[in-house]
């Protein structure tokens, strides 16, 4: 049975789906991760990008298959719930708002880091929580107030965040040396494998953009071409900034770890350079989390809209804003509180391996939904059967298989809780009927 969406209105369409995606994918990752990348693969560093590139690529063609055929609110959760049942779409509906909790609380910390090098007045701990308790709340009153003006302020940043990048890519040419871009020995597969699952938090972000299924134009046709064309911009975008910080720093570019960017721009334009690439980055970590604040609170309506979470309200849209209203400040909640216990780099990896078995889902999900549900004939179909998704499977095996021990047995321990906490539920609802 398909829930109905009493109250949401569609009104995202290609471009400002296209934006949203973009606008969440680039966020902190890209300002700070070339340098750890080249630290660890050197010149060949530009590989990574490309095998993150082509899981990338699978998986939203996994998410555009998906996307087309469950056109609810909900994004993640909603086809694994569709596909599996209550049960898989409670577990991938918490791995999925925990990614994206912990994603934001990790670009929230870095923007204040960044903002603390630069002021240092940031640094003071009360300062600090002021900051992230006004721009959680502040995002979430946007937020409440409509989609229209949640995409308005999407579409400002997502432009905002990429004309630093794009100058910087334009521009930067000019001061490559082509001798820094030479490749002197291939990485092997560990040393590929360790350094993709780092990088892989740059590309996360896709998943959390169609969260707004619900209120989205045309979704058969909208979602997947939204979809190609933001992976396709940021995969290519991503290589060439890559590529350009290589060429211009060098054996130097691993020396830059908290602004890799910024440096190469201050080769490239001068001290100018350096202060654009500064706020550019905070503009883009800001975007982010307005995207973010749009997306993720609508998890936890779609939960409590199919009863799999049991707190009724979440699922309330406001009569006048036609917005979860509830779901949206539970939500920023959640997101201040973690934000303001953790650091970027434990946070990081927290969303990332929670990401990657949200993925996996989707992969099984789009085998199952496709001879499960009958299809329709304006649906996104991947070409080429089944390979795609057994492909995207298996990558992210080898990623998850890079895991230190201590992330894979918690995520074990979360799915045996999360399992429990389930049934629990189960039996209280039983006791109600």
């Amino acid at each position: 049975m398909i829930p109905k969406e009493e109250g949401l209105k569609r009104s995202v369409g290609v471009l400002g789906l296209s934006a949203n995606i973009m606008n969440i994918i680039i966020g902190a990752g890209i300002f700070a991760l070339p340098a750890i990348v080249a630290s660890k693969m050197g010149a060949s560093s530009i590989v990574a990008y490309f095998f993150c590139g082509i899981l990338i690529a699978l998986i939203t063609l996994c998410f555009a298959e998906a996307g087309s055929k469950v056109t609810i609110t909900g994004g993640p959760y909603a086809y694994i719930q569709r596909a599996f049942g209550d049960y898989a779409g409670f577990i991938g509906g918490f791995f999925t708002a925990a990614g994206t909790l912990f994603a934001d609380a990790a670009v929230s910390n870095v923007l204040i880091d960044i903002l603390g090098s630069m002021y240092p007045f940031f640094e003071i701990q009360w300062v600090r929580l002021l900051f992230l308790f006004v721009i959680f709340f502040g995002l979430a009153t946007v937020n409440v107030v409509g989609i229209k003006q949640g995409i308005g302020l999407v579409k400002f940043n997502t432009m905002a965040k990429l004309i630093p990048l794009l100058l910087l890519v334009v521009f930067g040419w000019k001061d490559v040396n082509f001798i820094n871009l030479q490749i002197e020995s291939a990485p092997s597969l560990k040393q590929l494998g360790e350094t993709s699952l780092i990088l892989f938090f740059a590309f996360q972000g896709c998943e959390t953009g169609l969260i707004v299924g619900g209120e989205v134009i045309n979704p058969k046709r909208t979602i997947p071409r939204a979809i190609l064309i933001s992976i396709l911009s940021v995969v290519i975008l991503y290589a060439l900034i890559q590529t350009v910080c290589q060429g211009v720093l060098g054996s130097a570019l691993p020396n830059f770890t908290a602004t890799p960017l910024a440096e190469t721009a201050k080769v490239i334009f001068g001290p100018i350079g350096f202060t654009i690439l500064i706020i550019g980055a905070a503009i883009s970590m800001f975007g982010f989390l307005s995207g973010s604040i749009l997306n993720n609170p609508r998890l936890l309506y779609a939960g409590a809209r199919d009863q799999v979470i049991p707190i009724k309200s979440l699922s309330k849209i406001h009569k006048s804003f036609s917005t979860p209203y509830i779901a949206i400040i539970i939500y920023a909640c959640l997101a201040f509180f973690i934000a303001a216990s953790g650091n970027f780099e434990k946070l990081a990896i927290i969303a990332s391996s929670s990401m990657l078995i949200i993925y996996f889902g989707i992969a099984i999900s789009v085998v199952k939904l496709r001879y499960s549900q009958k299809a329709q004939s304006d649906e996104f179909k991947i070409p080429g059967g089944l390979l795609v998704p057994i492909l995207a499977m298996g990558i992210i095996i080898y990623f998850l298989s890079n895991l230190g021990k201590v992330e894979a047995i918690a995520a074990g321990i979360s799915i045996g809780i999360l399992s429990l906490i389930y049934v629990l539920i189960k039996v209280y609802k039983n006791k109600l009927k």
